[in-house]
């Protein structure tokens, strides 16, 4: 609905404690087990997305701590080959699938909207759906477990090797599906955040007023809409090959091995990019809290996270480097791979002259952003080596190249996490998270993830190679590899006294005010936790540090927090333009509703038919999809979907 037509046009109020009820009673989600399954509190669905993740955290550690056992030794046999192969492939699905992205989603669904200044994500109800899917897909994915064929072919799951001849079983079935399944999750949820960060925002918040999260979250989520096609394109024509003979990787029917290659990473590494660079942004935005001055060089870090995401869709090819591919390919690729480390080293430029400069208070969220700088700087100079394409075809298939993923897995997205869980927990929970144990979190953490995968550079130098089960005596890799198995378990620890952490402070932790880091941004202007609405009014922004304004001087004029737009007539929200935030319409929200998870479980009834050849339900489970999202996007006049029906 336009201002225009809005039968009272909105006018600015100042906050009361009438209107603070007015709009609980609007906002709040329904109790009992209907406000369970159908809230889609933005809120609420951040803080599963981020329980949720950390549970697939553990399931993959576990699984990591399994295979430390089995090569802490020489000749070990804890374990069948078969089952450190499944392993290995879940602990490898796991971690950088379901858990990497979706931590980060959870940060951004919690934070999106209140550092944008609204009240709810552009699509409540997507959102809901978004994570129904994740959690469906991810247990349609262990439930591989159960039947004991889990994928075992690796996160990469090369062809042929993942065709039916070579691997009969349900396993990379599951796989594949699963990955399908998935990919509507995440493409659902990054539309989601693309439209919210151009159309949701509060007015004067333009483009060069955003937070550096903000910006990292709307780069990677343009990055899954370009890159998912091509992996949900390579999983179904995996299935297509397994299931109805076709010859799409299949060298016998003329088939190409290489083709998988090309789709999977063309994907596969801007999802490198797509699992680091929100967290990044959480960097750019916490660390200067703690320097207590703004981030240096603002522009040039934005400028810098685009052209990583852009140039990240143009080096997919160093991962094939000992394919042999023609020499051009080769020199055009690993030159791609080198200058992406330009704007890279913007960031952290930027984040040492921030702390040089600054006056720096040290807490554990500190010493996590800190040691991410360090983290991401090894990581990034360990995949520069393998740019290059002799040192390369050295380096290929060793544990080096797992030294380098975990630098980047856990160096840069783990700590930036948990530096962002310490610094956002008073928000989300009310509660402080104790300062002396996440002292003891830190240190464990850091020492354990420094010696269980820093010696992996040495033992792929010595010539271990990646994926085996096991190994000779007398090769000289008895030693490191007890090291990094000694560091994981102390890794293991230092997130256990996370958890203790964050148990012990729910009930007893300091109680948070509004901004207990007098920190700059919009989300520490309301109430730890946030109320339902997230603000009373909606927010007008006249500066990039509304918070700060009266120490910064950046703006000549100020922000203003309690006086403002009210927005009550139902659940409503404003819509601004796209460069500099002026309000355009109002936008009416739907309430609680549970058709996102019924839709979710009609498509899980439809993947589990299609994995398991049952033709008939999985034509009823693609019936029921399709009358749910009928209902789903019925018109309605409550939503001002029906002309002249909404303000009746």
């Amino acid at each position: 609905m336009a201002v225009e037509q809005y039968e009272k046009i909105p006018s600015a109020v100042v906050v009361s404690e009438e209107l603070r009820r007015r709009l609980h009673r609007i906002w709040e989600t329904r109790p009992g087990l209907f406000g369970w399954i159908a809230t889609v509190d933005h809120k609420t669905i951040g803080i599963r997305y981020i329980v949720t993740a950390f549970a697939f955290l553990v399931a993959g550690g576990i699984e990591a701590l399994i295979m430390r056992i089995q090569l802490a030794g020489p000749e070990q046999r804890l374990i069948s080959p078969e089952a450190y192969n499944q392993l290995f492939s879940m602990h490898g699905i796991t971690m950088i699938f379901l858990y990497a992205l979706p931590i980060l989603s959870g940060f951004s669904n919690y934070l999106f909207p209140l550092l944008l200044g609204t009240r709810d994500m552009a699509f409540p109800r997507l959102n809901a759906f978004s994570y129904w899917v994740y959690l469906a897909s991810g247990l349609f994915m262990y439930a591989s477990f159960l039947i004991g064929q889990a994928p075992n072919d690796g996160w990469f799951n090369y062809a042929p090797y993942s065709l039916k001849p070579f691997n009969p079983g349900l396993n990379m079935d599951f796989y594949a599906l699963g990955m399908v399944f998935f990919g509507i999750s995440t493409t659902v949820g990054a539309a989601n955040f693309v439209v919210t960060f151009l159309r949701n925002r509060a007015p004067g918040m333009s483009i060069n007023r955003l937070p550096i999260m903000v910006w990292g979250t709307m780069t990677i989520s343009v990055g899954i809409l370009l890159a998912n096609p091509a992996v949900s394109l390579a999983f179904f024509l995996l299935w297509m090959d397994r299931q109805f003979g076709t010859h799409f990787y299949d060298t016998a029917g003329g088939g190409k091995p290489l083709l998988w290659q090309h789709l999977f990473w063309i994907f596969a590494h801007p999802w490198v990019y797509i699992i680091v660079l929100p967290a990044m942004g959480m960097v750019s935005d916490a660390l200067p809290v703690f320097c207590r001055r703004p981030l240096v060089a603002y522009t040039l870090v934005i400028l810098g996270t685009i052209t990583t995401m852009v140039l990240g869709f143009g080096v997919w090819v160093h991962h094939m480097f000992a394919t042999g591919i023609p020499f051009l390919a080769t020199s055009f690729f690993s030159g791609a791979s080198f200058i992406i480390t330009i704007p890279s080293a913007i960031a952290v430029f930027a984040w040492i002259a921030t702390i040089w400069t600054g006056r720096v208070v040290v807490t554990t969220a500190f010493l996590y952003f800190a040691s991410f700088i360090a983290m991401f700087t090894i990581g990034g100079v360990s995949g520069v080596m393998t740019a290059s394409v002799p040192a390369d075809l050295q380096l290929h298939d060793t544990y080096f190249v797992v030294a380098h993923i975990h630098y980047v897995l856990i160096g840069i997205n783990l700590f930036g996490v948990l530096g962002a869980v310490y610094f956002w927990f008073p928000k989300m929970t009310g509660r402080m998270l104790g300062e002396r144990l996440g002292r003891w979190n830190f240190w464990i953490t850091f020492f354990g993830f420094n010696l269980a995968f820093l010696p992996m550079h040495w033992t792929g130098l010595l010539g271990m190679p990646r994926r085996i089960y096991t190994y000779p005596e007398n090769v000289g890799w008895t030693s490191v590899n007890l090291t990094t198995t000694i560091g994981a378990f102390i890794l293991a620890v230092g997130i256990l006294l996370l958890f203790i952490n964050v148990l012990v402070s729910l009930r007893r932790g300091a109680v948070a005010g509004p901004n207990p880091w007098d920190a700059p941004t919009l989300e520490w202007a309301v109430s730890s936790p946030p109320p339902p609405y997230n603000f009373a009014v909606i927010p007008v922004v006249a500066s990039r540090h509304p918070l700060w304004e009266d120490r910064l001087e950046e703006a000549s004029g100020r922000s203003s927090i309690d006086r403002g737009l009210a927005l009550d007539h139902g659940k409503e929200i404003l819509a601004t333009s796209v460069i500099d935030a002026r309000p355009d319409a109002v936008l009416k929200m739907p309430d609680d509703n549970p058709w996102p998870f019924v839709l979710t479980l009609a498509l899980s009834v439809l993947f589990t038919a299609l994995l398991l050849h049952w033709w008939i339900v999985a034509g009823a489970g693609a019936a029921a999809c399709v009358l749910a999202i009928l209902i789903w996007l019925w018109p309605r006049a409550e939503l001002g979907q029906k002309e002249g029906a909404a303000y009746e």
